[in-house]
This record gives C-alpha cells, structure tokens and sequence, in this order.
C-alpha cells in the first residue's frame, strides 16, 4: 500500500461533454484519519449521470464539487485502515468514494458496510445498491405501475432504464423503451423482453408512440427529459403519472433548459409528476436487493455491465452516458479491484 493517492480533481467547470481540460490527475498524500472513519482503496466506481451534474456550479441535492475537489461518484472499496467500530480492515464500504485510489469513509448516511467475503461486487454496482433501488421503487411506489398498464421508459439500454423495463414486465405491463439507436432497440427487445422500442434519433416521437401506446402511456419512467419528456406528457393516459429519475439529455446544457411544452395535459388527464432520487429509500437498500436478487435467480431480471479501466479512463466513462455508447452499467475498474481478483483465484 503507498503512501500518496491518485484522484482526479475539478479544474473548472465543464461546458459541454467532460473533458481533460477540466480535470487533473493529481498525487496526494494519502488521507490521515480521525476518530470514526476508515479507509478503503477503491476497487470498483459506477458511474452514473447525476455525476455530471455534481460538477456544475448550482443547487442539488447533494453540494457541487469544489474546483480543487475529487470528482463525486459511488463505488467498492476495501478497508486498508481503520478507526471506526464499524469497520475493521478488510471489510468492504459502499458509498462515495469518487474518482480516487484512496477515500475515507464513516458510518453515515452515505457509507454501507459489507461483509469482507462478498464475492459478487459487479452485481452491488449494477443491480443490487442504488441502480436497482431506483428501478424498483420510482416504478412501483413514484409511478405506481400496475398490472395491465402501459409503461414508457426512456434510456432504456441504459443501467436504470434496462432494469425499469424488466421489473415492468415482470408485474405484468405492456412496456415500451425508448433508446438511441437501432442496435439498442433490438438489444431491449430480443434481449430483454419489451414489447417495443422507440428510436429518438431516427423515429417521429409523438407517432411512435401513438402505434405503440395505442390506449396512451398509464407511466412513464423519465431519465432523459427535454423533447422524450415532451413527447410522452403528450401522449399521457388519464391518470397518467410521471416518475422524474433523470434528464441526460440536458445534463451538459448551459443555463436552464426550457420546460415542456405538453405540461398541461397533467391538468387535463389529472396526471402526476414527481421527481426522486434513491437516497429516498436507503434505509430498504437490503429490502431491494432481496427482491432484485429472487427474480435474478429466476431468471426474470438480467443486468448488463461495460466496463472501463483506471483513473485515466474516467473521462470516456462518464461521457459514454451522454454520448450513447453504453448498454447497461458503466463501470470503472481500479488495479485494486484486478489485484483483489487474483488473490481469490
């Protein structure tokens, strides 16, 4: 174990896609602990669109990240020190790590302890921590999806949306995936089981959805927002509800994007809106993970992981979120993460 940490570090704020320009790859000291926290090397980071977001100058749910500060993001690592009652080297913590090879962790709020001998990491990052706690419960409890109903999802290959999909089918909806190109298409539905799937680039929205949606949409499970958004409260059944996860389209956008235009059918169709974000149930994280995981073994629910490897690929990992070229979970993999898995091999 070294002394120093690599992280990349905010320069300044981004415009547009991510670039180097905006980051560095710095060597610090590694971190020095005080009473109740521990530290872990990071092994394995997920990365998700909301990190885009923490590096814009604004109000969220969590602060923005400091120009000087290492990126924010969720990830795996192994406790290499501790001073916590909580953990004891060679657990492993769940949490926010960010983009670095070493971060200190506590026991709050944003840190879950695991066993050390927690041999499916890949599937904690892609299904079982946040990702799936966000499928689950913004389509059950936000969007109150019911059997017979027509569910709408968009970002549909993508970790969240993919997962989305599945659970609807497995209660008993018709569902229809929007996605960003023809190979994604036949990806959820050959690979996955929707019933159909909408191009964005290359099909006319409002009438796709009119032949695919022919008694219009009962909910739809929002992760991209701008003109998918639009186009689905256009399309809204009475009734309908909107469950607000995301809005990767407009996540690089300077300045505020303009609301939607078709708003007022939710006054028409006494339809429902509402953003949430999986904090809002991290005390059923385990409740979750048990149902994800009894239909994982059944066969009913598949997850789908891309990988990329080391600091100096972060960059492409989380661009590969807004530019398209992902299917399923990107997931960034540190050496920690390939020296643990020799070890156990």
């Amino acid at each position: 174990m070294t002394e120093t940490n690599r992280a990349v570090v905010l320069k300044q704020r981004p415009q547009g896609l991510l670039t180097w320009d905006d980051l560095e790859i710095v060597e610090q000291p590694r971190p020095e602990l005080q009473e109740g926290e521990a530290l872990i090397e990071t092994m394995l980071l997920g990365m998700d669109a909301t990190v885009r977001t923490w590096l814009n100058q604004g109000e969220g749910y969590l602060p923005a990240v400091g120009i000087g500060e290492v990126v924010r993001c969720s990830g795996i690592g192994r406790v290499v020190e501790s001073r916590s009652e909580k953990f004891a080297i060679g657990d492993l913590g769940y949490g926010l790590p960010g983009w670095q090879e070493y971060a200190v962790v506590r026991d709050d709020l944003f840190t879950t302890w695991l066993p050390p001998d927690t041999e499916d990491l890949i599937s904690l990052i892609s299904i079982y921590g946040a990702t799936g706690t966000t499928a689950l419960y913004g389509l059950t409890e936000i969007g109150e999806a019911k059997a017979g109903e027509t569910v709408v999802v968009s970002a549909a290959a993508g970790a969240t949306g993919s997962l989305v999909g599945q659970i609807a089918k497995i209660i008993g909806c018709r569902v229809v995936g929007i996605v960003g190109s023809d190979e994604k298409a036949k990806f959820i539905v050959d690979e996955l089981g929707f019933d159909a799937a909408i191009n964005h680039r290359t099909d006319d929205l409002t009438a796709a959805l009119k032949e695919h949606c022919p008694n219009r949409v009962d909910v739809y499970f929002d992760n991209v927002g701008g003109k998918v958004l639009d186009a689905v409260l256009g399309a809204l059944a009475m009734h309908g509800r909107v469950a607000l996860c995301g809005a990767i389209s407009v996540y690089n956008d300077q300045g505020r994007p303009p609301g939607p235009a078709n708003y007022l059918n939710l006054i028409a169709r006494r339809g429902r809106m509402q953003g949430f974000i999986a904090l809002d149930w991290v005390d059923r994280f385990p409740e979750a993970a048990a149902t994800l995981g009894a239909w994982v073994a059944e066969g009913k629910l598949k997850h789908f992981e891309q990988y990329f490897d080391g600091l100096e690929s972060s960059v492409d990992a989380l661009n590969a979120l807004f530019t398209g070229t992902n299917t399923g979970k990107v997931i960034l993999r540190l050496p920690a993460s390939a020296a643990t898995a020799e070890a156990g091999s």
